[in-house]
């Protein structure tokens, strides 16, 4: 049973496959006519042995010599023309449909929403982009080259051998039976090794991102040592897969070379005594064996092929695997744009849970009116980055729903909500390129002079000018050049160039000294002028003068009201104001 679910399973990878190899069928039929040409002169070449022999070698054909050379020079033309004109368009429709291929995947990946980001770690979704691509890649070029090639070649020689002595080729047929069942076998073993090798080609991308991307905390705290063994370690469990892979792949030749060898012998003695008895000739003979040892050669580079294939199928399978994760925010059919908004935001009865058994948001319930400012405090854990998740749709509530200017933002086109949102993170990301190019990722057709009035109005010009190249120094690996206020700073004006109605502000001073957060939070005050805002802050200093602030624990709002009706209240909320304040 496992056996027909696996050639099944292959079936379906090749239709997929060969769905991706449709645009490019005119470069693909013209590499099957050159890959005839490459068959016939090597046919050609076994065929003309015995007239060499019987006729040109024989007494009398002298004047036959002459042929020879040129018969040999234009069979080197045809096969060597037909071969460069194969492998071009064969290799070259290749790597387009693996580029195709890729940029599919990578595409289906960026659509995918924070849900499935936070269950999957990100080095396997980039190890599924670049390394099991990678491995699909040699089979779509190079060795599909060679299974046409050689297929062809086989069964031109197979039709010669049946031509020029059908009882001698059935002898040497008794071979290809036979290999069928150890190539299979070699093929499936081989192809679930190579997908655990691409699992653990996962794990190590995935260290690597991490090692690295967090190289800042391995240096201050000594951990080198340990991160070395994390990957020794996985490194170590890849060489253990792909030596499997190795050892079934190096018996296959070998195999195949014992079994061709007993077709060999059994022709030879069966082929000489017919040629005693007088019923064929000596050049017939040689011309027999000869194409027979060149059928024997593809015979064994197609089991090679089958195997690289195999490694190809395990790693298509894993790709498309990943291609088939549904899309669980996706656009409903035909959805109409959100439009410019005033920002006017309404929570209806939200329920949110990461898992649906365990909520982290219960019946919340809010509304904001257009260019006012909301304040979320509480625990961690207590679901305020939740309540911007949400609004920004990085996922959908379980029940309840979220509208903006009164329409659900689960029934408008993402694209148009995503544009009338800016959010300041606390993890401040920057992209290695120049300070211009990172404001502007807000607005790519923005022009020079509105990023450096979006710099301006963040308090940023100052520090770009003194820049090596002002707005055109490259910053480095996520800002590394800038300090973390710097950084900060480039954040709010890429938000003030979005020019969003809708302003998401998470932690956006959390891990600034004292004089940068002055700083940073006179370049958000202009940022939020005439916007509504939802700020989340531990520090209460930064939310006093929102127009409301909600309480939070556990999921549910307990407190709500303006800075001074919760401290008259003398709650949760006044309890937070006494350990922040206690000192002054």
């Amino acid at each position: 049973m496992r056996k027909v679910v696996l050639k099944k399973d292959n079936l379906v990878v090749y239709k997929r496959l060969l769905r991706y190899s449709r645009p490019y069928a005119g470069r693909i039929v013209i590499a099957m006519l050159a890959s005839v040409g490459v068959a016939a002169s090597d046919v050609a070449v076994a065929k003309l042995i015995q007239p060499l022999v019987d006729h040109v070698l024989a007494p009398g054909g002298e004047a036959l010599i002459n042929y020879v050379p040129f018969i040999v020079i234009g069979l080197a033309l045809l096969k060597g023309s037909s071969r460069y004109v194969q492998e071009y368009f064969m290799k070259t429709a290749g790597q387009m449909v693996v580029q195709d291929l890729r940029n599919d995947l990578y595409k289906h990946t960026l659509r995918l929403s924070m849900g499935f980001y936070s269950r999957v770690q990100s080095g396997t979704v980039v190890s599924r982009i670049i390394n099991d691509v990678a491995t699909l890649q040699k089979s779509a070029a190079d060795e599909l080259v060679a299974v046409v090639r050689e297929s062809l070649t086989l069964v031109g020689l197979v039709v010669l051998l049946f031509y020029n002595d059908w009882r001698l080729a059935l002898v040497a047929f008794i071979v290809l039976p036979v290999a069928i069942v150890p190539a299979t076998h070699i093929g499936r073993r081989i192809k679930r090794y190579v997908q655990k090798s691409l699992s653990n080609i996962g794990n190590l991308t995935g260290i690597l991102q991490e090692a690295f991307g967090g190289i800042k905390v391995v240096k201050a705290f000594g951990t080198e040592d340990k991160e070395k063994d994390r990957f020794e370690a996985e490194n170590y469990n890849y060489y253990r897969r792909i030596a499997k892979v190795i050892r079934y792949d190096s018996a296959s030749a070998p195999i195949i070379e014992l079994l061709s060898s007993l077709g060999a012998a059994g022709v030879l003695w069966y082929g000489l005594n017919r040629v005693m008895q007088g019923h064929i000739s000596e050049g017939e003979l040689l011309s027999f064996v000869t194409a027979m040892g060149m059928m024997y050669g593809p015979l064994k580079r197609l089991v090679k092929t089958n195997n690289v294939i195999q490694k190809a199928i395990g790693a298509a399978e894993r790709v498309f695997g990943m291609m088939d994760t549904p899309v669980d925010l996706d656009d409903i059919a035909d959805a109409p744009d959100l439009g410019k908004v005033k920002g006017h935001v309404v929570f209806n009865h939200v329920d949110f849970g990461y898992a649906p058994a365990e909520l982290v948001l219960h019946d919340f319930n809010l509304e904001v009116n257009p260019g006012t400012t909301v304040a979320l405090v509480g625990a961690s854990g207590a679901g305020k980055s939740t309540v911007i998740g949400l609004l920004a749709r990085f996922y959908d509530p379980l029940h309840g729903n979220i509208t903006i200017d009164g329409q659900d933002i689960s029934r408008v086109s993402q694209k148009s909500l995503k544009q009338q949102i800016a959010l300041v993170d606390q993890e401040i990301f920057l992209f290695h390129d120049t300070i211009a190019n990172n404001i502007r990722y807000a607005r790519p057709e923005a022009t020079d002079a509105e990023v450096v009035r979006a710099a301006q109005q963040a308090f940023a010009d100052d520090f770009i000018a003194q820049m090596p190249q002002g707005f055109e120094t490259v910053i480095g690996d996520r800002g590394a050049r800038l300090s973390g206020g710097q950084r900060q700073r480039i954040c709010i004006a890429r938000a003030v160039l979005r020019d969003a109605s809708i302003l998401l502000l998470d932690e956006a001073t959390s891990a600034l000294d004292t004089q940068s957060e002055t700083v940073v939070q006179n370049a958000l005050e202009n940022l939020m002028q005439g916007r509504t805002t939802f700020v989340i802050a531990h520090r209460l200093s930064t939310v006093m003068r929102a127009d409301e602030i909600l309480v939070m624990q556990k999921g549910r709002v307990v407190e709500r009201g303006s800075h001074e009706d919760l401290l008259a209240h003398g709650g949760h909320y006044f309890d937070l104001y006494q350990t922040q304040f206690s000192a002054q």
